[in-house]
C-alpha cells in the first residue's frame, strides 16, 4: 500500500498555516494489528479474513479484506465493519442462488411471470455497464472555505466503465426498474441481510439485484434474514455495529426518500440551490444524503445548518463524504445524549465545527489512530478558531506525543466512541 498516495480527508481538513513550535518531534503513520481495532470475533468469516497488518497515516486505518468474492479496501473502522457485513452478505446471497428455491423462481418468472414484469425487455444485460468505481483512497487539496462557487455540479458523473464481471445481476438491476415493486422488494432484500440498500460495493449490488428478482419477478417471499444471521456470528454482530443506517432507509423508496429529505432540508432554511446540488451530487449516495438529513435534524437549535449541507456539497470523493458524515454524527450523539448543547454550526476549513450554549467550540475528528505530524501540529497552532476554549471529540486513539501537542496548544481532548447510528 502506497501510504503517499493516501491524503485523507482529515489530513487535509486539518491543514492550516503553523504559528507555534510543535512541541515534539514529528511521528509517522505507524502499523498496527487489526485486533487493535476491531472486535476478534469479526477478523475472520466463512468467506473472508481481514489481513493482520493495518497501515495508519497519521489519522486513519487503512484495512483490507480478502474475501472469495475479491479484495476489498476499507478507510477507517466504521466501514471495515461495513465491508465486513457485506462480504457475509454476498456469501448469503451466493448459497441461496444456488438453492432450488432461487432455482424455481426464474422459471416461474419465464414460465408465469407477474404482472409487474411481464412487459420488462428480455435481454438487458448486453449494454450494461458497470457502476462508477469507488475511490480507494481521499482526495487531496481543499481550500481555506467553502462558497457555493465550489460546488457546481459539473463533472459530477462518471461516464463510461469497463464491463461489470457481474452482468447478469447488474443487468436484472437495470431492468427492474420499470418494475413496480422491485424497489420494495430489494429493500427488504438489504434489511434482512442488515447491509446499507445503496452500498457502493457492485458485487453486492449484483447478487441483491439477481437473487431479489428472481423470488419477486417469481412471486415467491425472499427470506434470508434468519439463516444469514445463523450463518455465523460475525454477520449477526457487524448488522448490529453497522454505521448509520436510519431506518426509515429500508422503509421509503428512493424518490420517497428524497422527497422526504428535501421537504427537511427547506423546513431547516436551506436553499433550493443548496438542496439541488445535494441531491444529485455523485459522492453522496441516498443513503448518505439521509444520514446527513438524520443528524441534521437531530441538531434543532443550531444555527447554520445549512453551511453543513454546503460542506457536503464540497466533499469529492466517497470518503471524504464518510468523514464528514461521521463527524457530523458524533455531534448528534452528544446532543440526544445531553452530553453537549449545540447553538451553532460553523465550517472551520473542511471540518464541521459546533458551538455549545456555554461558548466551547467542538471539534469532532472520526479517526483510527492520532500521530503527532506536521498537519496535527498546524491544526492544533491555527489562530483562526476563536479565543473560546476548543475541545476536539475524537474517536479511536492519540499517541502521547499528539496528546501532548494538543494540550499545549490549549485544546482539551474528549475520546468517544465511533457513532453506532
Amino acid at each position: 500500500m502506497k501510504l503517499n498516495l493516501l491524503l485523507p480527508v482529515a489530513c487535509a481538513a486539518l491543514v492550516a498555516p503553523a504559528f507555534a513550535q510543535a512541541p515534539a518531534a514529528y511521528e509517522t503513520g505507524v502499523i498496527l494489528n487489526a485486533a487493535d481495532l476491531l472486535p476478534a470475533e469479526i477478523l475472520r468469516g466463512t468467506s473472508y479474513r481481514v489481513r493482520d497488518q493495518v497501515a495508519t497515516d497519521g489519522f486513519m486505518a487503512h484495512f483490507e479484506i480478502d474475501s472469495d468474492f475479491g479484495t476489498f479496501t476499507a478507510i477507517g473502522v466504521p466501514q471495515a465493519k461495513r465491508r465486513i457485513a457485506e462480504c457475509e452478505a454476498i456469501r448469503k446471497l451466493v448459497e441461496t442462488s444456488k438453492g432450488d428455491l432461487f432455482a424455481e423462481g426464474l422459471k416461474r418468472s419465464v414460465e408465469q411471470p407477474i404482472d409487474a414484469v411481464k412487459n420488462i425487455v428480455k435481454n438487458p444485460v448486453g449494454s450494461v455497464k458497470q457502476a462508477p468505481k469507488t475511490v480507494g483512497h481521499f482526495f487531496g487539496k481543499v481550500g481555506s472555505a467553502i462558497g457555493r462557487g465550489a460546488e457546481k455540479v459539473a463533472d459530477r458523473v462518471s461516464s463510461g466503465g469497463e464491463p461489470s464481471t457481474g452482468e447478469v445481476g447488474a443487468g436484472i438491476g437495470n431492468a427492474a426498474k420499470n418494475a413496480a415493486g422491485f424497489d420494495k422488494a430489494k429493500l427488504d432484500t438489504a434489511k434482512q441481510l442488515g447491509v446499507d440498500p445503496y452500498s457502493d460495493n457492485a458485487r453486492l449490488q449484483e447478487e441483491m439485484d439477481k437473487v431479489t428478482w428472481a423470488f419477486f419477478a417469481g412471486g415467491l417471499p425472499l427470506r434470508i434474514g434468519a439463516a444469514a444471521v445463523s450463518g455465523g456470528a460475525s454477520l449477526a454482530l457487524t448488522a448490529t455495529n453497522m454505521v448509520g443506517i436510519p431506518e426509515d432507509t429500508y422503509a421509503l423508496t428512493q424518490s420517497e426518500l428524497a422527497l422526504r429529505d428535501e421537504r427537511s432540508l427547506a423546513a431547516m432554511g436551506v436553499s433550493i440551490e443548496d438542496i439541488k446540488a445535494f441531491q444529485i451530487h455523485a459522492a453522496l449516495s441516498t443513503t448518505r444524503r439521509h444520514r446527513i438529513v438524520t443528524y441534521l435534524e437531530a441538531l434543532p437549535k443550531a444555527r447554520g445548518r445549512g453551511y453543513m449541507v454546503r460542506l457536503a456539497n464540497s466533499c469529492d470523493s466517497p470518503e471524504q463524504a464518510e468523514f464528514f458524515i461521521s463527524a457530523l454524527a458524533i455531534l448528534a450523539e452528544r446532543q440526544r445524549s445531553s452530553a453537549a448543547d449545540y447553538a451553532g454550526l460553523k465550517i472551520l476549513g473542511r471540518l464541521p465545527g459546533a458551538t455549545t450554549a456555554t461558548g466551547e467550540l467542538h471539534v469532532p475528528a472520526p479517526v483510527d489512530h492520532v500521530t503527532w505530524t506536521d498537519q496535527v501540529a498546524a491544526f492544533a497552532q491555527r489562530d483562526d478558531l476563536g479565543t473560546e476554549p476548543k475541545v476536539l471529540i475524537h474517536t479511536g486513539r492519540m499517541s502521547n506525543a499528539a496528546n501532548a501537542g494538543l494540550m499545549a496548544a490549549g485544546w482539551k481532548s474528549v475520546g468517544v466512541a465511533y457513532p453506532s447510528r
